[in-house]
């Protein structure tokens, strides 16, 4: 079973920079996802839920604990890349089942991203 280390998060605020100002998103249910490759060798997560779209904290760390946890269960996929999860507006408007339905086709878009860029990194 894999577990989410204190070292798969991505705490630098240099970080979330880099993937902010390289990285490709995608967006769907709710939620925008920003991926990019990382030099450390291993997949990171950064969470980003905004305050203004869930209001309460229990409902923002109710998410964040979905997404890790989605995340946690999938990261055997994912080859040295870094991922930031953003809340958007409509994640309220959206339950638990429908985010993660919507994680689940992120992480399947990623992987098959990560596949290509690797592939195209082992044919040079």
């Amino acid at each position: 079973m894999a577990k989410f280390r204190r070292a798969m998060r991505m705490n630098s605020p240099r970080d979330f920079s880099r993937v902010f100002r390289l990285g490709q998103r995608t967006g769907g249910g709710g939620l925008t996802v920003i991926t990019t490759e990382n030099t450390v060798g291993y997949p990171r997560l950064g969470l980003a839920v905004a305050k203004k779209h869930l209001k309460l904290a229990s409902h923002r760390n109710r998410l964040k604990r979905v997404i890790r946890e989605s995340f946690r269960c999938n990261q055997s996929e994912f080859n040295g890349i870094d991922i930031v999860v953003l809340s958007r507006a409509d994640v309220v408007r959206r339950d638990m089942t429908q985010v993660k339905t919507a994680l689940e086709r992120h992480w399947l878009t990623i992987s098959a991203n990560n596949r290509v860029a690797q592939s195209g990194k082992n044919s040079d």
